[in-house]
């Protein structure tokens, strides 16, 4: 859908750049799917069901994170075409199998006062790197980043910072 190839920074003639790019139509053969992106990379899926939409990304073998957009987080009332699903959210965040969940963010990356939490394929070593989970060995963890705006159902694309709103 958007292709960040062929991106030239003009201070940096040589680098190797990757624009912003949305990957659109995966399946589980897609190398969007099957690789692990760092990147400005989007990933959509369009899925049938909800829990068809939280088995793909259970069934890939990296876990590092994932987010969902939604104003369903407290009943059925504000998810009009889900109602069998109660709280959107809190069904996600509970059966969703990575280790950072964005809720309404959409980088799910934590904050350094929060240990990195990627799971399955997305974690090297038998211990994460910083915060409290360089000392508990045998945990697993899952960062749950959430931002609810009733108000305002815009949400930007920065990484949030202390003190930012």
């Amino acid at each position: 859908m958007l292709d960040g190839r062929g991106i030239s920074v003009p201070k940096y003639p040589d680098g190797n750049f990757l624009g912003p790019t949305i990957l659109t139509n995966m399946d589980e053969n897609n190398a969007g799917y099957t690789n692990e992106i760092f990147g400005p990379v989007l990933v959509v899926k369009f899925a049938d069901s909800f829990d068809d939409a939280i088995s793909f990304i259970n069934d890939n073998p990296y876990g590092n994170g994932t987010a969902i957009f939604t104003s369903s987080g407290f009943n059925s009332s504000h998810s009009s075409h889900l109602p069998h699903l109660g709280a959107a959210a809190r069904k996600y965040q509970h059966e969703i199998d990575v280790g950072q969940v964005g809720i309404n963010v959409p980088i799910p990356v934590p904050l350094p006062m929060f240990s990195f939490t990627g799971s399955r394929n997305s974690i090297r070593g038998d211990i994460h790197f910083y915060g409290k989970q360089g000392v508990q060995f045998y945990t697993q963890t899952k960062t749950i980043t959430s931002n609810w705006k009733y108000k305002d159902t815009s949400y930007g694309t920065v990484m949030p910072t202390p003190g930012s709103n």
